[in-house]
Parts: C-alpha cells; sequence; structure tokens
C-alpha cells in the first residue's frame, strides 16, 4: 500500500504548524507587557523598580505560584485570582475616595448617574498606558499610588500573620506567615501590581488591555472585546465545518466488517518469550500504582482544605503540609505516573517487536528506573523545601518550586528528567532498530513509533526556555508546549501507536488498515493541536492574532471526538471477539 499521500500530510501539518506556533511565539516576545525600570507617581516618587517586579514574581513562584490562587486566570481557584482582586480593590480604593471627597458617602451608597460619571473618569485615567518606551518608566498619579499603597497593606497582612485576615487565610488555605520577609513581601506586592496593570492598560494604538480585556471589570472598562465575540463565533462555524468534513470522509471510506473467522484461536502473546529488559519494566508498573494511591491521597487533602483551609478534621495539616504542597503533589504526580507507565511501555514494547534484547539493555531500564524514582522523591523534597520558605529565590528556582502549574519542579530536576527521557530514547531507539530491516510492510507503523519516541524526549525541552525571571507572558508560552502538546499532545500519539502495534500483534487488526489509521488519526489530531497551543494564551499578555488563531484551531481539536463513538464501537467489538480476546476486555475498556 502507498502511503506516500499520508506522509506528506503529516509533514505538511508539522512543518506549517509550528512554522505558524514559532512565528506568533515571536509577536509574544515582541508585545509582552512591558516590564520597566521604575514605577514612578506624578510628583516623582519610586513605588517600585523593575528588579522588585521580578525579584516579586519569584517569590510568589516560591510560595506556591500559581497552586495558590491564580494570576491572568491561570492557576488554582481556592484563593482568588491575585490580578482580578488586586483590580477591583485598587479602583474601589480610588472611586471610594472621590466619592467621600465629593459626595460625602461611598461610591456603592451613590445613585447610576454620579456612580456613572465617577466610573467614566476612573477608566480614562487608569485605562491609559503611561509607559515610557525611552525613560523605561510606568508613571502613575499620586491617588493611584495611595490605592496601590492601600492593597499593598491587604496583602501584607493576608500572607503574613494579621489577627483581622485570619478568616481570609481560612478560606484560601493559606497559612500565617506563607511569605515571612518584609522585603519579600513588598516585592511580590510589586509583581501583583504589574500583573494587574497589565490587564487594564491598554495596548498602544488599541482599545483592549494586554490581556485582551480579562478580567471581566466593569468598573474600569474591562468589557469583552469585538475581537473576542467575532473570532468565538468563528469557531463555532470552523467547528461545524469540521464535523461535517470528518463525518463525511468516514462515510466514504467505511472500514472492512471485522470477520471474527479470520481472527487467531488462540492468543498469539503466549507465545512471547519476556526478555530480561522486559522483565525489569515491571517495577515500574508497581511504582506507577504506589505514585497513583499518594496522588489519590494528595487528591483527598487538597479537596478537603476546601472545607477546612488550615487543617484536616481537626488536625492542623497546614503546618506541615499547606494546601499549594498538596495540591502541587497531586498535579505533578499525575503528570510522572502517567508519563512512568508509557516510558516503561515503551521499553517493553520495543524487544517484542523486533524480537532483539541489546546488549545491557537490562542494566539501562534499570539504571533509568532509579534515576526517575531520584526524580521524583528530590523534587517533591525540594518544592516542600520551598514553598516552607527555607530557599533562597535562586536555590528555590533551581530546586524548589517553580511556581508553574504542571511544570514545578525547579530547573535542576527539569533537567534531570530531560536527561533520563533521551536515555529512555536510547534504550527505545537500540531495540526497536532491528524491526525496521525485518519488517517491510510494518516499517511505516514502526516510523510513527520512533516519531512519536522522539517527539516526548524533544519536547519535554521547552520547559528549559524561560529563566528565573522571564517575563510571565513568555513563560506561559513556553509552559504550554509541555503541558498542552508534551503531555496532551506526543504522549496520545504514542499512545495511539502503541495501541495499534498490540492489536496488530494480537491478529485483531492488519498492518495495511492500522498504518493508514494510525497516520490520519495524526494528521487530523495535530492539525487543530499544534496551533490550537494558542488557546491556553488568550489572557496571558498576548496580542489578538494569539486569540484568533487559538480560537480557530482548538474548535478543530474537538472534531475528531465526534467519531469517537465509532472507535468505541470498534474497540468493543474486539474486545468480544472470540473468548482469548475477553482475557483483554478491561485494557481494552480503557482505550475506549
Amino acid at each position: 500500500m502507498n502511503y506516500r499521500r499520508l506522509w506528506l500530510g503529516f509533514i505538511a501539518v508539522m512543518v506549517g504548524s509550528f512554522a505558524v506556533l514559532g512565528y506568533y511565539g515571536s509577536e509574544i516576545y515582541r508585545k509582552a507587557p512591558p516590564i520597566p525600570d521604575k514605577v514612578v507617581t506624578a510628583s516623582g516618587q519610586v513605588l517600585f523598580t523593575g528588579q522588585d517586579i521580578k525579584n516579586g514574581q519569584n517569590v510568589w513562584q516560591s510560595m506556591g505560584g500559581q497552586e495558590v490562587g491564580s494570576i491572568w486566570g491561570h492557576g488554582a481557584y481556592q484563593a482568588p485570582d491575585w490580578t482580578a482582586e488586586w483590580l477591583h480593590k485598587e479602583a474601589m480604593h480610588i472611586l471610594d475616595n472621590w466619592a467621600t471627597a465629593e459626595k460625602g458617602k461611598k461610591f456603592v451608597a451613590l445613585d447610576v448617574e454620579s456612580k456613572a460619571g465617577l466610573e467614566a473618569r476612573l477608566q480614562k485615567q487608569i485605562r491609559q498606558n503611561t509607559f515610557n518606551e525611552e525613560a523605561q518608566t510606568i508613571t502613575v498619579s499620586d491617588e493611584r499610588a495611595a490605592a496601590i499603597a492601600d492593597v499593598s497593606r491587604y496583602y501584607a497582612g493576608l500572607f503574613t500573620n494579621d489577627a483581622a485576615m485570619a478568616k481570609y487565610r481560612e478560606a484560601y488555605a493559606i497559612p500565617e506567615n506563607s511569605i515571612n520577609d518584609p522585603e519579600r513581601m513588598r516585592q511580590m506586592n510589586a509583581f501583583f501590581f504589574w500583573a494587574s496593570w497589565a490587564c487594564v492598560t491598554e495596548r498602544p494604538g488599541q482599545n483592549i488591555s494586554y490581556t485582551n480585556n480579562w478580567p471581566h471589570e466593569k468598573l474600569v472598562g474591562n468589557e469583552p472585546s469585538s475581537d473576542l465575540i467575532i473570532w468565538t463565533g468563528f469557531s463555532v462555524i470552523i467547528l461545524i465545518a469540521g464535523v461535517g468534513l470528518l463525518a463525511y470522509y468516514y462515510a466514504s471510506n467505511k472500514e472492512e466488517e471485522l470477520d471474527v473467522n479470520s481472527l487467531p484461536k488462540k492468543d498469539p502473546l503466549l507465545g512471547l518469550e519476556p526478555t530480561p529488559s522486559m522483565r525489569a519494566t515491571l517495577k515500574y508498573f508497581w511504582t506507577v500504582t504506589a505514585l497513583v494511591l499518594v496522588q489519590v491521597t494528595m487528591g483527598v487533602v487538597t479537596a478537603h482544605y476546601g472545607v477546612e483551609g488550615l487543617a484536616l478534621y481537626g488536625l492542623p495539616l497546614a503546618d506541615i503540609l499547606p494546601y499549594s504542597i498538596s495540591r502541587t503533589w497531586h498535579v505533578q504526580l499525575g503528570i510522572l505516573w502517567i508519563a512512568t507507565s508509557w516510558l516503561a511501555t515503551g521499553l517493553f514494547i520495543a524487544p517484542a517487536v523486533s524480537g532483539h534484547e541489546p546488549k545491557f539493555q537490562r542494566v539501562g531500564v534499570n539504571f533509568l528506573f532509579i534515576a526517575l524514582l531520584i526524580i521524583v522523591v528530590g523534587s517533591m523534597a525540594g518544592q516542600w523545601f520551598g514553598v516552607m520558605q527555607k530557599l533562597g529565590l535562586v536555590e528555590n528556582f533551581w530546586f524548589g518550586h517553580q511556581g508553574y502549574e504542571y511544570v514545578d519542579l525547579g530547573r535542576f530536576w527539569q533537567i534531570f528528567l530531560l536527561v533520563g527521557l533521551f536515555l529512555w530514547l536510547f534504550l527505545m531507539t537500540r531495540a526497536i532498530w532491528p524491526a525496521f530491516k525485518k519488517e517491510e510492510e510494518g516499517r511505516h507503523l514502526l516510523g510513527m513509533f520512533l516519531i512519536s519516541s522522539v517527539a516526548i524526549a524533544v519536547f519535554y525541552a521547552a520547559g528549559l526556555m524561560w529563566g528565573r525571571q522571564t517575563n510571565l507572558a513568555i513563560a506561559e508560552y513556553w509552559r504550554w508546549w509541555v503541558v498542552h502538546l508534551w503531555v496532551e499532545g506526543f504522549f496520545e500519539v504514542f499512545a495511539t501507536v502503541v495501541i495499534a502495534f498490540l492489536f496488530v500483534r494480537m491478529g485483531l487488526l492488519r498492518t495495511k488498515i492500522a498504518t493508514p489509521t494510525v497516520l490520519f488519526s495524526t494528521i487530523i489530531f495535530l492539525f487543530g493541536g499544534i496551533i490550537g497551543t494558542f488557546h491556553h494564551l488568550y489572557f496571558s499578555g498576548t496580542p489578538t492574532s494569539v486569540l484568533a488563531l487559538g480560537a480557530t484551531f482548538s474548535a478543530l481539536e474537538v472534531v475528531p471526538l465526534v467519531l469517537i463513538g465509532f472507535e468505541a464501537y470498534h474497540n468493543l467489538e474486539l474486545s468480544r471477539s472470540t473468548t482469548w480476546v475477553k482475557a483483554y476486555k478491561w485494557p481494552i475498556y480503557c482505550f475506549v
């Protein structure tokens, strides 16, 4: 069978999609909210320096970052979104001062006309972009500076030990003295101000903020933009069109009916003799089971903090295991056990497919296992020390808590894991390579297996593309390369190929059917999925073009799911086809 067109389609999707992702990534670099050298008042007082803002970002990361509240909508929702809350409190402080001075009462007590007048005045002042590119300064009015000082005092009390803030700490699951250094607290307030400034300040020459008018806040004029409404509507049209086209393709290219009589009479895998390296993967799967149990336990603790913010059934657990740590471990362990299970599956499948056990393969499998254990335990310990404020800001970045959801582990542990992934790729390649010489018809499927394995190793490197004090908008761009492309993207492609291999080896699918199915599924999935990464970045300090692309291509990500019912039905048919296949019903149900 000629697969030339499918391979050309796959190459075109990969090259074209990453060209778009890269080009508009450079736009994010150019148009990210600027970090000034100074924030000054109209009277010349310096409120914050650029280094204060950058250090404040590191302080926020050290206490858990996106695992405690959220910034620009990304993070945990037990506590508020700090940018949205800061913006609202700052606006209310200014409005209350004006209302009291001019009307003798608080803003909320004014009539509708008076409120509208003050809101219009506030919007004119607060939305104006006062960033001076030449001087690298942001200028705020003296009355806004007073509001900044007031909000800063609120957060200082919240994150330290102000007794008046105890009820909020309980509600937000934030222990006393989460930030125990006044200078660190001042710097984190500088970062919170800058992040909220980006939410309301209009881009040069435009009437939308750096975050596309997120969060919704009527007081400051943050309403959905026309671009947001237009591209939302367009994405719905694209979704309907995509569903129609794929349904037409399926109807005109129906698969052959399953012929039960052509299936093997006994399990072909019974004759498989596990090699030493294949047997060595067993401990990986036991470890996966243990990681799942720990993850579930951390999930229970994290969920309970929604009821008792600082305790577990009366026990003051937050003193040693605060919400930010339990949630971090819950999220991180989910990624680690999923990754470990697929790495182990690959190490098991490769020799089974090729029938070749390379020299010292078992040693490599065991060495990788030990390395993974060190990464899991070491990164979790580092995160605990970071959140408990026992590390400096530099040490926290390298060994503690990076504060970015799903990639919370310190940079040292990230590099360690990346090296481990390339070791895994080496072990996989040397084990499966002989199969290319033996299997003429299956080479295309083997090629996809190898490509997806390379992608798993390579794309985790995107997590190293930001530095300790990189602009948050840029760090978010690269973070979603890891979360969306590595976790949600290429691991799914790898899973699809592995499942196809298993069904072929079991005699349930013919290679000439499995290969084009895998290639076509991958093309459809990645066509929407790669550029669809942008749908995570609508409000992360990115330009409107990112919003448009994210809306359009993320809609296409949903299209393949329309036909998942047919795939599920096919897999269920396989699970019931013969007596011996029924022994595999639970793994097949998981694939369904």
